[in-house]
């Protein structure tokens, strides 16, 4: 049974739901990239364990939602 640390529930959480929302989104609109960042958000936090990790990673997925779309 794996172990969840504090840092990996709030962090797939928090950026899962702007996962969520990034995806509808962009399939509302049939824009590409908030999709797929969308998706990115949702599933990263699954495969990482750093806690540092997880929020660097969200934060510049984060950013380039409003930065490259």
């Amino acid at each position: 049974m794996p172990a969840f640390s504090v840092a990996e529930m709030v962090s797939g959480l928090l950026f899962g739901s702007i996962g969520f929302v990034a995806f509808i989104y962009g399939k509302r609109n049939e824009l590409w990239k908030p999709m797929f960042t969308g998706l990115a958000l949702m599933a990263y936090p699954y495969f990482i364990a750093d806690a540092w990790a997880l929020y660097g990673i969200g934060a510049a997925l984060t950013a380039s939602l409003f930065l490259f779309s």
